[in-house]
């Protein structure tokens, strides 16, 4: 999906997504786990439970778990995401 894991817990896992580029969103998805973000670089629209919210360098979110969300990415976009529990385990970032 683009990601690099950074570090990994047993309860949290932190994921950097570098220089994600504009183009088509992904659907709507929920998630079984949480997560927390901060804008690096570049800007984006996150799509939250029929809220939208334009994320820039600086801004900080918060996916609460089982939101319906997604993410358009509207510039070059860098951003580091926190995930409780980790997102990669047991496959559930691969939907």
């Amino acid at each position: 999906m683009g990601q690099k894991y950074l570090a990994s817990g047993f309860h949290i896992a932190m994921r950097l997504w570098e220089e994600e580029q504009p183009g088509e969103p992904a659907a709507p998805s929920r998630r079984d786990y949480e997560t927390v973000g901060y804008v690096i670089k570049g800007r984006a629209e996150l799509h939250l439970e029929g809220q939208k919210v334009v994320l820039e360098p600086g801004d900080s979110w918060i996916v609460p778990t089982g939101a319906s969300h997604m993410y358009r990415i509207l510039e070059a976009f860098t951003a580091v995401e926190a995930t409780y529990p980790p997102a990669h385990v047991h496959g559930r970032d691969e939907e």
